[in-house]
Protein backbone atom coordinates (compact mmCIF):
# COMPACT_ATOMS: atom_id res chain seq x y z
CA UNK A 1 0.00 0.00 0.00
CA UNK A 2 2.43 2.72 1.16
CA UNK A 3 5.85 2.06 -0.30
CA UNK A 4 8.50 3.52 2.03
CA UNK A 5 10.97 3.75 -0.88
CA UNK A 6 8.58 5.89 -2.96
CA UNK A 7 9.47 9.58 -3.11
CA UNK A 8 7.24 11.81 -0.99
CA UNK A 9 4.43 13.59 -2.80
CA UNK A 10 5.04 17.29 -3.35
CA UNK A 11 3.10 19.71 -1.21
CA UNK A 12 0.23 21.20 -3.26
CA UNK A 13 0.80 24.56 -1.58
CA UNK A 14 4.40 24.65 -2.83
CA UNK A 15 3.29 23.76 -6.35
CA UNK A 16 0.67 26.53 -6.29
CA UNK A 17 3.15 29.08 -4.92
CA UNK A 18 5.72 28.24 -7.59
CA UNK A 19 3.08 28.46 -10.31
CA UNK A 20 1.93 31.88 -9.08
CA UNK A 21 5.49 33.13 -8.71
CA UNK A 22 6.16 32.08 -12.30
CA UNK A 23 3.16 34.08 -13.53
CA UNK A 24 4.23 37.13 -11.52
CA UNK A 25 7.75 36.83 -12.93
CA UNK A 26 6.21 37.02 -16.42
CA UNK A 27 4.33 40.18 -15.44
CA UNK A 28 7.28 41.93 -13.77
CA UNK A 29 9.60 40.89 -16.62
CA UNK A 30 7.15 42.38 -19.12
CA UNK A 31 7.03 45.60 -17.11
CA UNK A 32 10.84 45.70 -17.10
CA UNK A 33 10.84 45.32 -20.88
CA UNK A 34 8.23 48.03 -21.26
CA UNK A 35 9.85 50.58 -18.94
CA UNK A 36 13.29 50.06 -20.43
CA UNK A 37 11.89 51.17 -23.80
CA UNK A 38 11.94 54.74 -22.45
CA UNK A 39 15.69 54.64 -23.05
CA UNK A 40 14.94 54.57 -26.78
CA UNK A 41 14.21 58.31 -26.49
CA UNK A 42 17.71 58.95 -25.10
CA UNK A 43 19.33 56.73 -27.69
CA UNK A 44 17.58 58.42 -30.61
CA UNK A 45 18.24 61.90 -29.23
CA UNK A 46 21.93 61.07 -28.80
CA UNK A 47 22.16 59.69 -32.34
CA UNK A 48 20.49 62.81 -33.73
CA UNK A 49 23.01 64.93 -31.82
CA UNK A 50 25.84 62.92 -33.36
CA UNK A 51 24.67 62.52 -36.96
CA UNK A 52 22.40 65.54 -37.54
CA UNK A 53 23.53 68.31 -35.20
CA UNK A 54 22.33 70.96 -37.68
CA UNK A 55 18.73 70.06 -36.76
CA UNK A 56 19.10 71.88 -33.43
CA UNK A 57 18.32 75.59 -33.56
CA UNK A 58 18.93 78.43 -31.16
CA UNK A 59 16.44 81.06 -29.99
CA UNK A 60 16.83 83.19 -33.16
CA UNK A 61 16.55 80.28 -35.57
CA UNK A 62 20.24 79.94 -36.39
CA UNK A 63 21.82 76.48 -36.06
CA UNK A 64 23.07 75.77 -32.56
CA UNK A 65 24.52 72.24 -32.51
CA UNK A 66 25.08 70.63 -29.12
CA UNK A 67 28.60 69.60 -28.07
CA UNK A 68 29.76 66.28 -29.50
CA UNK A 69 30.34 64.70 -26.08
CA UNK A 70 26.69 65.33 -25.15
CA UNK A 71 25.51 63.21 -28.07
CA UNK A 72 27.95 60.46 -27.11
CA UNK A 73 26.74 60.50 -23.50
CA UNK A 74 23.06 60.42 -24.50
CA UNK A 75 23.60 57.58 -26.98
CA UNK A 76 25.76 55.56 -24.58
CA UNK A 77 23.39 55.94 -21.62
CA UNK A 78 20.36 55.22 -23.79
CA UNK A 79 21.93 52.16 -25.38
CA UNK A 80 23.21 50.80 -22.07
CA UNK A 81 19.88 51.37 -20.34
CA UNK A 82 17.98 49.73 -23.17
CA UNK A 83 20.29 46.73 -23.31
CA UNK A 84 20.30 46.29 -19.53
CA UNK A 85 16.53 46.62 -19.22
CA UNK A 86 15.80 44.19 -22.03
CA UNK A 87 18.32 41.69 -20.67
CA UNK A 88 16.95 41.82 -17.12
CA UNK A 89 13.36 41.65 -18.38
CA UNK A 90 14.12 38.61 -20.52
CA UNK A 91 15.99 36.87 -17.71
CA UNK A 92 13.13 37.58 -15.29
CA UNK A 93 10.67 36.00 -17.71
CA UNK A 94 13.01 33.03 -18.12
CA UNK A 95 13.24 32.74 -14.32
CA UNK A 96 9.43 32.52 -14.20
CA UNK A 97 9.59 29.66 -16.68
CA UNK A 98 12.21 27.91 -14.56
CA UNK A 99 10.04 28.31 -11.46
CA UNK A 100 7.10 26.67 -13.19
CA UNK A 101 9.28 23.79 -14.45
CA UNK A 102 11.07 23.41 -11.06
CA UNK A 103 14.52 23.93 -12.54
CA UNK A 104 17.51 26.20 -11.82
CA UNK A 105 16.60 27.18 -8.25
CA UNK A 106 19.83 29.13 -7.66
CA UNK A 107 19.34 31.10 -10.89
CA UNK A 108 15.82 32.02 -9.76
CA UNK A 109 17.18 33.09 -6.38
CA UNK A 110 19.77 35.34 -8.04
CA UNK A 111 17.15 36.85 -10.34
CA UNK A 112 14.86 37.38 -7.33
CA UNK A 113 17.64 39.36 -5.66
CA UNK A 114 18.15 41.46 -8.78
CA UNK A 115 14.37 41.96 -9.13
CA UNK A 116 14.37 43.55 -5.67
CA UNK A 117 15.96 46.62 -7.31
CA UNK A 118 12.88 47.11 -9.52
CA UNK A 119 10.70 48.88 -6.94
CA UNK A 120 7.97 48.34 -5.82
CA UNK A 121 6.73 45.27 -7.72
CA UNK A 122 10.10 43.59 -8.16
CA UNK A 123 10.93 44.07 -4.49
CA UNK A 124 7.79 42.28 -3.33
CA UNK A 125 8.22 39.56 -5.95
CA UNK A 126 11.89 39.07 -5.11
CA UNK A 127 11.27 38.74 -1.37
CA UNK A 128 8.44 36.24 -1.81
CA UNK A 129 10.46 34.25 -4.35
CA UNK A 130 13.45 34.02 -1.99
CA UNK A 131 11.21 32.97 0.91
CA UNK A 132 9.49 30.23 -1.10
CA UNK A 133 12.72 28.90 -2.63
CA UNK A 134 14.32 28.58 0.84
CA UNK A 135 11.74 26.04 2.06
CA UNK A 136 13.05 22.51 2.54
CA UNK A 137 9.99 21.08 0.79
CA UNK A 138 10.70 23.24 -2.27
CA UNK A 139 14.36 22.20 -2.25
CA UNK A 140 13.24 18.56 -2.35
CA UNK A 141 10.89 19.42 -5.20
CA UNK A 142 13.90 20.73 -7.13
CA UNK A 143 15.77 17.52 -6.34
CA UNK A 144 18.27 19.08 -3.95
Amino acid sequence: MNDPAAPPQPDPTDLEHLQLLGIFHYIVGGLMLLFSCFFIIHLVLGLVMLFAPQSFHGSKGEPSPPPLFLGIVFAAVGGAGLLTGWTLGGLTIYSGRCLQKHRRRVFSQIMAGIACLFMPFGTVLGIFTILVLQRDSVRRLYGE
